[in-house]
């Protein structure tokens, strides 16, 4: 990012092109509460945010408090560049990116009514009416209260009413729940890593035997659950591996680091210090930040890093013992 000029606040409307605001963009007066704010590029909000409405033009972008929207934040779908939200966003009404050739990342949760993204990282969890999701990556969790449309993602869980998929879906958590019971388009493929040595694949290892993703069929792994209490009664679909997983309690889990890995993308920037994650394939210090953990989700997104599939065998006397 290029050399950036600090700058004061105090209009209605403001419009940021290569600025530092220090500190942040919140209202004083009642005329500031409809206050838009663009970002044309090459800016950074230094504290929180609060306009009626935000429009992203281009990168590089970064922001390093909450950032809160009446109407909504939106990313032009032309945007370059990398854009970081640091702390939590939310809004009353939209959170939309459907910038292909833009590097978005949000270190913590987002919530709003709708929710559309495309190429983007979410460290935390989306809380949305209805979320729309394509080539994402979702380590915490995605919850609707009506609808959920993915289509290629790394996701760790969801829960709602109504679930559409496509593409590759793989899921970090060994369960997720939809009220319907999934709508997916012919060729869809559904894997859980919680089993895959995610551990390993980060340093360049080679992966542990006994691990691997697990390929879930939409149809037959669909458990269907009546929860029933003395006021209502309420039927869940649930989509999980622990029926397929009769011999994980054999597996020394904990060597995987998988969930050290999450832990670690999923507080981002509120670790007091950068961690090793051992060494890698060349004997060099592996570290736990934020950029290489997005690279190697992406990575695996894409295909070019890939966990082996688990072997369905074990050992009975292994399991006696």
């Amino acid at each position: 990012m290029k050399k950036l000029k600090e700058t004061h606040i105090n209009e209605t409307n403001i419009l940021l092109n290569g600025n530092l605001v220090k500190g942040g963009i919140l209202p004083n007066k009642i005329a500031e509460l409809t206050r838009i704010v663009t970002i044309q590029e090459d800016s950074v909000i230094e504290g929180p945010v609060y306009a009626a409405q935000m429009e992203i033009q281009s990168g590089d972008a970064r922001f390093e408090g909450a950032v809160f929207t009446q109407r909504e934040l939106h990313i032009n779908t032309d945007a370059k560049g990398a854009i970081d939200f640091r702390k939590c966003v939310a809004s009353s009404s939209s959170v939309v990116s459907r910038a292909r050739k833009c590097r978005v990342s949000f270190h913590s949760d987002i919530n709003a009514k709708s929710v559309a993204l495309v190429n983007a990282f979410v460290a935390g969890s989306i809380y949305a009416d209805e979320i729309s999701l394509e080539n994402c990556i979702v380590i915490g969790g995605i919850f609707a209260t009506q609808s959920v449309d993915m289509n290629n993602c790394i996701i760790g869980t969801f829960n709602a009413p109504s679930v559409q998929i496509e593409g590759t879906i793989q899921m970090l958590l060994p369960t997720a729940f939809s009220v319907e019971k999934i709508h997916y388009v012919p060729g869809t493929k559904m894997y859980n890593l919680s089993l895959a040595d995610l551990g390993s694949m980060y340093r360049g290892l080679p992966q542990s035997a006994d691990s691997g993703r697990i390929e879930m069929n939409l149809e037959v792994d669909a458990i269907r659950t009546t929860l029933t209490d003395e006021h209502m009664q309420k039927t869940l679909y649930s989509y999980t591996v622990v029926g397929k997983v009769l011999a994980a309690d054999l597996v020394d889990y904990d060597k995987f680091q998988n969930h050290f890995l999450l832990t670690a993308a999923a507080l981002g920037p509120q670790l007091l210090r950068t961690y090793d994650f051992g060494t890698d394939a060349e004997g060099k210090p592996k570290q736990l930040t934020f950029d290489e953990i997005r690279a190697f989700f992406f990575d695996l997104l894409s295909g070019k890093a890939e966990a082996q599939t688990i072997s369905g065998t074990f050992n009975i006397s292994d399991f006696v013992r």
